[in-house]
């Protein structure tokens, strides 16, 4: 009981030393605030108002039937410009795609000639490029044949899609809990990492030494401080943020995602308790922090499927947790997956965590050890 209450009584003066600092208090708050709200509703991955140019060297009705199809939101209005105009303005970056109608168009698609139309792309804006030129070779096809009174063919097979879990595709629902995980990984091994470094700096971590308590109690209480912190603050945010201004539905139980959160704080702020050992300084546990965070975020199925990747990676990044939070994360906010469903995971989660502990804790010691012998 005495052990407890000093893990208890050291967390709470974390707890105090984080209310101090507001550089901390104000990247929290940032990066479940605005940090969610911006990437989600300013990076679209959807075809919203792209630029669009005509060459109409035909002039004709169904060259000007195309381009009056070329509708917002998915196009901005097209602009009429000469040839010799192309390459300036597409260098200048004030167009993503160029159409060029060749001249006899139109006397060419009614005598069946099959003429050729030129699409140009910016490819440098890759989202649009690759989804625009399918909406500009769809509306073209529709416009022509309606001119020619074609009725559109029938496939032999109709294939029908139904999205499930985010029915209108939209990438704000996607984006927003995926930056949301990105962020509480980031904050767990960073606050974590960065209590450590601060009690060497400032000279309070030989002020415990003196204290009678263990390396465990001293890593336990900096472990459930900033877990705590951390989890209140994206269970916030996950329903002021997530669900009530990006509008994105919660379909399971945000007890059972804060019960996970918890379980793979317990992994990731070991880490950064690790990898804070490592390090002499600040900016040297920023720079180590950071790249580690980059590989877990990069790495963790959030942003590209495991499926794509090789299988000996996927086969090493069963040892990330961050790989394991993202499957059950997104299993339990997007499907309403049960704990029945995701207590495998947990388990996993659970084991990388003990193991981060365990290493964190024997450099640790050791690091107290240094500094009382130093």
């Amino acid at each position: 009981m005495e052990r407890l209450q000093s893990i208890v009584q050291l967390g709470a003066k974390e707890l105090a030393s984080l209310a101090r600092d507001t550089a901390l208090i104000g990247l929290i708050t940032y990066a479940f605030t605005y940090a969610i709200f911006g990437p989600a509703k300013g990076a679209s991955m959807e075809l919203r108002n792209a630029s669009v140019a005509i060459v109409d060297e035909d002039r004709s009705a169904l060259s000007a039937r195309i381009a009056d199809a070329l509708l917002p939101p998915y196009f901005k209005r097209p602009q009429y410009i000469t040839a010799d105009q192309v390459d300036t303005l597409m260098d200048a970056g004030r167009f993503t795609f160029v159409i060029d109608f060749p001249p006899r168009f139109q006397a060419d698609v009614q005598a069946g000639l099959h003429p050729t139309v030129q699409l140009e792309i910016d490819a440098t804006a890759m989202t649009q490029a690759g989804r625009g030129a399918g909406y500009i070779q769809t509306v073209a096809l529709r416009e022509i044949g309606s001119f020619l009174g074609v009725p559109p063919a029938s496939p032999p097979v109709r294939l029908v899609t139904r999205a499930r879990f985010n029915p209108n595709l939209l990438d704000t629902w996607f984006v927003g809990v995926a930056q949301l995980i990105n962020n509480l990984t980031m904050l767990a091994i960073f606050l974590a990492g960065a209590a450590v470094v601060r009690e060497r700096e400032h000279g309070t971590l030989e002020h415990l030494l003196v204290m009678p308590l263990r390396p465990s109690e001293i890593m336990l209480a900096k472990v459930w401080s900033n877990s705590l912190v951390i989890v209140s603050a994206s269970i916030v945010s996950l329903w002021v943020v997530v669900r009530g201004v990006l509008g994105v539905p919660i379909a399971g139980s945000v007890t059972l995602f804060a019960a996970g959160a918890t379980v793979y704080l317990f992994a990731t702020t070991s880490l950064g308790i690790l990898l804070a050992t490592m390090t002499r300084s600040m900016p040297q546990f920023g720079l180590l922090a950071f790249l580690v965070f980059l590989v877990l975020n990069m790495l963790s199925g959030g942003t590209t499927p495991l499926d794509s990747m090789p299988p000996w990676l996927q086969d090493v990044l069963f040892l990330s947790p961050t790989t394991h939070f993202v499957n059950f994360g997104l299993a339990i906010l997007y499907r309403g997956a049960g704990i029945e469903a995701v207590w495998p995971e947990f388990l996993i989660v659970a084991g990388i965590g003990a193991i981060c502990f365990a290493v964190a804790l024997m450099r640790f010691r050791r690091m107290i050890v240094l500094a009382a012998t130093g």
